[in-house]
């Protein structure tokens, strides 16, 4: 071996234990830059899986109404994405995010005005939040959850409600009252002082979802045949493979919606805890589909692919308050609780005469709140009064809110279309378009043939 050869081996015998110790000293440790690049992804990753999501509600509103109505969910679903974020940038993010600026301390922000970015090629002294992220990426993740709230209130009240409507109902529900109650908990407002925890929304998005479509529902009334004295009927529905896929593509953005919720994608300990988030939401959503898979078996003597759909969403919400601290078995028990809520809501609501068409209010509702209590069984730090303070404070906000303006537009506007109109499907008298040909829009809206032959009968 020649001499600068050994010098060479010998000196990268020295450095390497000495670079190998400095790494692992400061392995959770990150340069701002890493830290502000790494959120920022992580904030833009997130936000277009949550995004995708509202596809996945599009997808499962038309397949779980008739098909004389598909033409119509889809244009709501679309046009209500488009009312959130142009309301969010109007109003809402800054209405959220008050950053210690409030006209009333805790509970309303004076950070009134348009969402602002930050200037094109910024650099690190004009960057808004060094330390966080770029303005833009946040802007866009937390708009997302906005877009959300709206899509739980469109499947609700489906085949009955006129589009200009709802969509008026949108503008306030994304504008004022989702932006205005999430300050109280991600703005640092009362309820997060209070320590109320909700880490990605069970009672901010998804309970406020199911408050505004229960008061809209008690206000707009049950579809035309769908109540025949006490007797539940069963309407047709469309499709239940877009059901299907709606479903899965929901289960997929989830991953975005619970593990983006970290807001922290800079040191190895948070990206630990973002895999643990994806492993506990996907347990969840397991848990949920084997209660309601059980469940409608025992007690229907065959499963029910519409329960079991809605069983996987179920556990998605009720893990979406906590889905950090969970073991794996928990994250599964929780989603399984959740399955069985959604099981038992949905003929409660029926004997209530809310009618309720994709199960929206016992999914997000219902299995939001109790998501939110069971934060108390896997986080030390939740108390089970700070959490029914959330609960109860959100809910009557959102409900009185809700009511409010849903009778102010039956009073102006009218929420609900005429009979014929209802009869015929909302797709040929509120749009130009139908989703299926002349044809097979008759047949799935035909009575049912009977299987008996003339001797049976």
């Amino acid at each position: 071996m020649t001499l600068p050869r050994a010098i060479g081996l010998a000196t990268a015998l020295f450095v390497l234990p000495s670079f190998s110790f400095a790494s692992d000293s400061s392995s959770n440790a990150a340069s701002p830059d890493t830290v502000f690049i790494f959120n920022s992804l992580l904030f833009l990753i997130g936000g277009f899986l949550v995004f995708w999501m509202a596809a996945g509600f599009a997808m499962l509103e038309a397949g779980l109404v008739r098909s004389k109505n598909v033409a119509m969910q889809l244009t709501k679903n679309m046009s209500l994405f488009a009312v959130a974020a142009t309301l969010y940038y109007l109003f809402g993010y800054n209405l959220m995010y008050p950053l210690g600026q409030w006209f009333i301390d805790g509970f309303v922000s004076a950070a009134v005005g348009l969402a602002i970015l930050e200037p094109v090629a910024v650099t690190r002294e004009l960057a808004d939040d060094y330390s966080y992220a770029a303005t833009g990426s946040d802007f866009f993740f937390q708009l997302m959850f906005c877009a959300t709230t709206a899509s739980i209130v469109s499947g609700a009240l489906a085949e009955r409600i006129k589009l200009w409507p709802f969509l008026a109902f949108t503008v306030v529900l994304t504008g004022l009252i989702y932006p205005l109650q999430a300050s109280w908990k991600w703005g640092g407002g009362f309820l997060d002082q209070a320590g109320f925890l909700d880490f990605a929304g069970s009672t901010v998005v998804h309970s406020v979802g199911g408050w505004a479509a229960l008061t809209g529902a008690l206000i707009l009334g049950p579809r035309i045949g769908k109540y025949n004295g006490d007797k539940v009927m069963e309407l047709p529905w469309s499709d239940l493979s877009l059901a299907a896929l709606g479903t899965f593509i929901l289960w997929l953005g989830w991953f975005g919606f619970n593990g983006a919720s970290q807001l922290a994608m800079g040191t190895v300990g948070d990206i630990s805890d973002i895999s643990r988030i994806f492993a506990n939401t996907n347990a969840a959503a397991a848990g949920g589909v084997l209660a309601t898979l059980i469940l409608s078996q025992i007690l229907h003597d065959k499963p029910s692919l519409m329960v079991v759909l809605n069983g996987a969403l179920g556990g998605l919400v009720a893990i979406t308050a906590e889905p950090l601290t969970p073991t794996l078995g928990a994250a599964t028990l929780i989603g399984a609780v959740g399955g069985v809520i959604v099981v038992f809501a949905v003929p409660m609501l029926d004997r209530m005469k809310i009618d309720d068409v994709v199960g929206a209010i016992p999914v997000h509702l219902a299995c939001g709140i109790w998501g939110t209590l069971a934060v108390v069984f896997t986080n030390p730090d939740a108390s089970i009064l700070a959490q029914l303070y959330g609960i109860g404070a959100i809910g009557l906000f959102t409900v009185l809110t809700s009511a409010l303006v849903w009778w102010l537009l039956s009073l102006t506007m009218g929420l609900r279309v005429g009979i014929e109109t209802e009869i015929a499907g909302l797709d040929i008298a509120e749009l130009s378009s139908e989703a299926f040909p002349e044809h097979l829009r008759q047949a799935s809206n035909s009575p049912k043939q009977s299987t008996e032959t003339p001797a049976e009968a």
